[in-house]
């Protein structure tokens, strides 16, 4: 009996919709929400554990199951859980997937069975709202110190403000809405609920590093962010579709590590510096937390006489690290080294990817602007 059962069940799990996680699409979920009717991943399962009066889980293959909780999943599974705990879901929404941290994951699945957020909208944070103020911590620029910072979102005047000081006049920072972007950064941040913020200055990345003890305040933040971007580019796009805007909300960076870096004249030693990859821009800093970058690459496409070569140039010396990288732009060619070889095959990857992509007509002004510097 106990293996036609357990026969049942796996059967359930090649059902259509059943073969990715309901919660974060990661494949081959092995566990299940027998109260919920879903099938997830056991990362999931561990964020599900945490709302005991919401999901009770099982594992499918280790533990016993009777004839009416097989039933009770048959009548359910993925599909079914999705139409109805995730119909309302705003289309500027993050859905995090099995990549994203574990803050993200916990807090949409809190949202979605939790709060119901999704099956009734005026659950919802007003996110439309176009409007939202609180305070956030913010790391210091020079000390490194967090301090409570009023923030204000305000898609009236297109931009997202920080004030030093509660009755300040006038804000800190002014960051438009329309070079925003926001990614959550634990590991780097040293918080679980560390988002970094990044804006354009004068056509440069500035970052700014910001937590909330409360992690459904910062998630909501993110999708406020992502609300606001939203509404600016359906008026930027009006012929754009819900599809092509959503990708543009937020980005995680392509890559991110320690890599070393020569000048110009390729001459001088090699420096160990931070290196982010956000989509054609390669910025480098002498710390990860740095609020602005000590430099920035423009990383063009193989159209454009972009490629990237494994190795240095045979004369180059003053490297410490072995695995070496050359891009070579229209202007001149850029010289990396990596510490291992797998960080130089992700490196090259990365590169690659970017080099790849042709490149769009509002990137051939950010190329233009860019001054490539040493």
């Amino acid at each position: 009996m106990a293996k036609e059962k357990k026969r049942a069940l796996l059967e359930l799990l090649h059902r259509d919709g059943n073969q990715l996680c309901a919660d974060c699409g990661a494949p081959d979920p092995d566990w299940a929400s027998y109260t919920l009717g879903v099938f997830i991943c056991l990362s999931c399962s561990g964020i599900h554990r945490n709302v005991p009066n919401v999901s009770k889980v099982k594992s499918v293959r280790l533990d016993a199951w009777d004839e009416a909780q097989i039933e009770f999943m048959a009548c359910n599974g993925n599909h079914a859980g999705r139409a109805k705990y995730e119909s309302k879901t705003p289309s500027f929404y993050y859905k995090p997937t099995f990549s994203d941290c574990q803050l993200l994951r916990e807090q949409w699945i809190r949202a979605k069975y939790e709060r119901k957020e999704f099956i009734y909208a005026e659950k919802q944070e007003p996110y439309s709202a176009g409007y939202r103020e609180g305070f956030l911590w913010k790391r210091g620029r020079d000390n490194g110190q967090f301090l409570s910072r009023k923030f204000v979102l305000t898609e009236r005047e297109g931009a997202l403000k920080y004030f030093n000081k509660n009755d300040a006049k006038e804000p800190k920072a002014i960051m438009k809405i329309e070079h925003l972007n926001a990614t959550f950064q634990p590991a780097k941040i040293g918080n679980p609920h560390g988002l970094q913020i990044t804006y354009l200055k004068d056509n440069s990345t500035r970052n700014i590093f910001v937590y909330h003890e409360d992690g459904k305040e910062i998630v909501d933040w993110f999708n406020a962010i992502r609300a606001a971007r939203f509404h600016y580019l359906q008026v930027a796009f009006p012929g754009a579709s819900d599809n092509d805007l959503v990708p543009k909300l937020s980005r995680n960076y392509l890559k991110e590590g320690y890599m070393e870096k020569t000048g110009p004249k390729q001459t001088e030693g090699f420096k160990k510096r931070w290196f982010t990859m956000d989509d054609r821009r390669l910025m480098y800093f002498k710390d990860p937390l740095d609020a602005f970058a000590r430099g920035e690459v423009f990383i063009g496409s193989k159209e454009n006489s972009y490629t990237v070569l494994e190795g240095l140039p045979p004369s180059t010396q003053g490297h410490h690290w072995q695995h070496g990288i050359t891009i070579v732009t229209p202007d001149r060619k850029f010289l990396f080294a990596c510490e291992t070889e797998g960080d130089q095959r992700e490196w090259i990857a990365a590169f690659q990817k970017v080099i790849n992509r042709p490149m769009l007509p509002q990137e051939y002004a950010v190329e233009a602007h860019f001054k490539h510097k040493p």
